[in-house]
């Protein structure tokens, strides 16, 4: 173990040996017989401020529990430790010809623990589902020290309670993951993108309707962003062109389809293009040529919270919404706030994550008392959840009402009680505080 000092009085632990449940299991044992606060710290990537300390809490880092365990390529089931980076596991499931099922923006840095333990959401939910499908089981140390093995490596086992449900999407306020099995699909020859625009949200509804019935099993993305984004993208990254430079179009989409046959995804990916071109849904289009043009129609769609940090102050909301619904509350807060900032729509259309965005040149509080708690309030109205795929952390705990009841809220606080009665794990975080 390393003991190093953070400014302010908080300590940092990083855990680094073979044995990785061993070092975690004491320093949780001996912070919990002295009530010692503790967080769970990954990459540190969140946006939500659960992996960061609020007063003195002591940071325990995962970040060298980076081993891969093992990995079966007849079942395709990897076993890792927590510190693993989300892009070194895709590289190496690269090399054995898989894939991870989780993919997203943050993947150079954010780490499979924190992932697990937020139950990170990303670009190809819609093919591949949550983390909740994929992780077959997860080692876990309680606050008492106590370590929960349930890293099994089953798809089916059907005795008793799935504790490891109760640790993905914790975000650390349960136990410290420290162990991962996770089950990967293989690698499909098969990879087409298209970049879309369309003419209106009405029109990328049936978009995603038409896609889902007639790319079915092939579909494996569907991003959206509007206008808005799209400037904001071009304007602030280096490099990055419109694939559809002819005129500014209201709505851009981006499909990706992956399968096992080239010659005929591709001809499924034109035909269905042809028909809603015709149908009018797609105003224009282009259909990927090579690796470095699929490369430059992601990069636009990943890039917008990059282009958005560089506009200027940002307000970030993460929200599950019907997709019926979802536009509406972009039009809602542009009506809002008029002048005063500019309010960006993008995500995952695919599986009813908006991304509301509002820009601003500074922040300021007249623009947040206009935001907040609004957006909450309309959400809980729509029957939306407030965090998709984010979490709660720090900056959402007081707000969990929207989503959840208050009877939800206290089994919830029940089950916190029973495996951390001393509430030294991640306080502030996830429950109302």
């Amino acid at each position: 173990m390393l003991f190093k000092m953070r400014i302010g009085l908080k300590l940092q632990i990083r855990i680094g040996c073979t044995n990785t449940k061993a070092p975690v299991s004491q320093i949780l044992k001996y912070c919990n017989s002295r009530c010692l606060a503790v967080v769970p710290q990954g990459g540190n990537t969140g946006l939500v401020g659960g992996s960061v300390p609020v007063f003195d809490e002591v940071i325990v880092s995962v970040g060298s529990m980076n081993n891969i365990i093992s990995f079966n390529k007849v079942s395709g089931i990897l076993v890792c430790e927590a510190g693993c980076i989300l892009e070194n596991l895709i590289s190496f499931l690269d090399n054995q010809g898989f894939i991870m099922p989780l993919d997203l923006g943050a993947k150079g840095s954010c780490q499979i623990g924190g992932n697990v333990s937020t139950n990170a959401g990303g670009l190809r939910l819609v093919r591949y589902g949550s983390l909740h499908g994929n992780v077959l089981g997860v080692e876990a140390v309680l606050a008492n020290g106590d370590v929960l093995d349930m890293l099994g490596t089953l798809r089916k086992d059907n005795t008793g309670y799935d504790l490891k449900h109760l640790f993905i999407g914790s975000e650390g306020s349960l136990g410290i993951v420290t162990k991962v099995s996770i089950l990967t699909p293989p690698k499909l020859s098969s990879v087409n993108i298209a970049f879309l625009a369309c003419k209106d949200y009405s029109s990328c509804q049936k978009l995603l309707m038409e896609a889902k019935r007639k790319l079915g099993e092939i579909l494996s993305a569907f991003e959206f962003l509007d206008n808005q984004a799209m400037n904001l993208v071009l304007h602030h990254l280096d490099g990055v062109r419109n694939p559809l430079p002819a005129s500014m179009h209201s709505f851009y989409v981006l499909i990706e389809t992956t399968g096992s046959d080239e010659s005929y995804d591709r001809e499924k990916l034109e035909a269905f293009l042809l028909s809603s071109m015709e149908g009018g849904l797609i105003s224009d289009g282009v259909l990927a040529q090579d690796i470095n043009q699929a490369s430059s129609f992601w990069r636009i769609r990943e890039g917008v919270p990059e282009a958005l940090m560089k506009a200027g102050a940002v307000y970030k909301y993460d929200l599950s919404l019907p997709v019926e619904k979802m536009y509406n509350l972009v039009d809602d807060m542009r009506v809002r706030l008029g002048n005063l900032a500019k309010v960006v729509g993008f995500g995952h259309l695919g599986d009813g994550n908006l991304h509301l965005n509002i820009s601003a040149p500074q922040y300021d509080d007249t623009i947040l008392e206009q935001i907040e708690p609004y957006v909450y309030e309309w959400t809980f109205k729509h029957r939306g959840s407030i965090s998709a795929e984010h979490g709660l952390g720090l900056m959402k705990a007081n707000k969990i009402h929207y989503s959840k009841s208050p009877e939800t809220v206290q089994i919830m606080a029940s089950i916190k009680k029973l495996l951390d009665p001393n509430g030294i794990l991640n306080p502030y975080k996830v429950l109302p505080h």
